[in-house]
């Protein structure tokens, strides 16, 4: 199903949501719709082009974000599909140092690998192999990133992204599937 992005009154990304949902906002008149896409929602009577980008009419106050939560789809998206050892497409998620040796789940722990540099590491530390990490791993910042890292992504989407840190995320995000 299409998903929407929700902006605040103040144009700040909130997140993104299904296509249904958008419409009730619209249909309530609790949002606007800033960008269509190529569809048309029909009904008996009407006919509404699909949303691809609303904003709402009030602002929410958003309590504390805390940091981006680390899910195989946004660390996917940090890396761009690439593996962090040889550049390969990743398939799989390796732990820099591993769990068994004290490693943490985290972002600065955490790469996409190929499945065969997972399977030659294994359980051993990156310098054991004599390896190089291709960047090192962090946490993603920016507002842009809670819509990146959800993997859904629309070109009518960037122009609202951008001051949120959407330039440089797509950018090395579009650098490294390329490469």
């Amino acid at each position: 199903m299409p998903q929407v992005l929700v902006l605040n009154a103040s144009y700040e990304p909130l997140g993104v949501v299904p296509i249904r949902r958008a419409l009730i906002l619209l249909l309530n008149d609790k949002a606007v719709s800033l960008e269509d896409s190529d569809a048309l929602m029909r009904s008996a009577t009407h006919a509404i082009p699909a949303p691809s980008v609303v904003r709402l009419k009030r602002f929410v106050r958003v309590p504390y974000r805390g940091a981006v939560p680390l899910t195989r789809r946004a660390l996917f998206a940090r890396d761009g599909g690439r593996c962090a050892y040889c550049g390969a497409v990743a398939t799989s998620v390796d732990h820099v140092i591993p769990r068994s040796r004290g490693g943490a789940h985290a972002w600065d722990n955490v790469v996409a690998a190929c499945r065969s540099c997972n399977h030659i590491k294994a359980d051993r530390q990156v310098a054991e192999l004599g390896w190089r990490l291709r960047h090192k791993p962090g946490p993603p910042s920016g507002l842009a990133w809670r819509i990146i890292g959800t993997g859904h992504r629309d070109p009518r989407w960037l122009p609202y992204l951008q001051p949120y840190g959407a330039d440089d995320a797509l950018a090395r995000i579009e650098g490294r599937s390329s490469a």
